[in-house]
């Protein structure tokens, strides 16, 4: 089915982990046809391996929610046509925010995490926040997520010499001062707002953000006049990129833009 949305995807990577992770994505799109891309974050534009040596890096802790939500408007109003945001975890996050100012043609939030507001009390989601948040340590210096810590959180069902792999593939020192931002007002969404259509996907294995909090914050969404989408990935954890069934999240959300109307 033909509609006019644009051939042209920006990838917004979540936290703790480099903008590599998107590059299968990247390939599977572009062989449908997609002009794609995957900015890295200010202070992040290396090897993981070379970010982790970095760490503490003063740089990358620096970084703040609205600085990042301002730093991928200007990459997207900076392309010929609005194009279609795609965003993991916390990049998810800026996708909402993204749509919320009019900018993108359509946006996509894997495993997302929720607008400022919309809670959960669920002890894995708050176990696997409290550290990153880092409340009584120094926001100057970044947070590494340990392989403890990862193959509990993120990489949670897979094979143990798997999760290592991911590991030291995509991990990456975070920012403590973003994902504070995340839960103060500058991550607040006005739901009654027209805006492109979204699309959720969550996991139903995930521990990060409880594919129960996707749900939570696509319903906030129900009462406007804008597409709104939801589905949840059966046997998905939060790292979506190393999981054997990436494919089936990806073929969904060709499916989904392609019969937009």
């Amino acid at each position: 089915m033909e509609n006019n949305l644009p051939k042209s995807i920006v990838f917004i990577t979540g936290a703790f982990v480099g903008n590599n992770c998107w590059d299968e994505w990247i390939v599977y799109f572009e062989n449908s046809g997609y002009c794609c891309m995957a900015p890295a974050w200010p202070f992040k534009d290396a090897p993981p391996e070379d970010l982790r040596n970095r760490h503490p890096d003063a740089a990358i802790a620096s970084n703040r929610l609205n600085d990042l939500t301002d730093y991928f408007a200007t990459i997207v109003n900076a392309l010929q046509e609005q194009p279609i945001i795609i965003g993991h975890s916390l990049g998810g996050l800026i996708v909402q925010l993204l749509l919320q100012r009019g900018i993108g043609a359509a946006g996509v939030a894997i495993h997302s995490f929720p607008p400022y507001g919309v809670n959960t009390f669920r002890y894995s989601f708050i176990k696997a926040w409290w550290e990153a948040i880092g409340l009584f340590t120094s926001p100057g210096k970044t947070y590494m997520v340990s392989f403890k810590k990862w193959k509990y959180t993120v990489a949670n069902g897979m094979e143990c010499q798997h999760r290592k792999d991911l590991y030291y593939r995509y991990a990456i020192p975070e920012s403590k001062l973003v994902i504070r931002d995340t839960f103060k007002c500058m991550a607040k969404i006005n739901f009654k707002k027209d805006r492109a259509p979204l699309l959720f996907i969550s996991g139903s294995r995930d521990r990060i953000i409880p594919a129960s909090l996707n749900y939570m914050n696509y319903k906030k969404y129900r009462k406007d006049n804008s597409i709104t989408d939801y589905k949840e990935s059966k046997g998905q954890n939060h790292l979506v990129f190393g999981h054997p069934a990436w494919t089936e999240d990806a073929e969904f959300i060709l499916y989904w833009l392609q019969h937009l109307k």
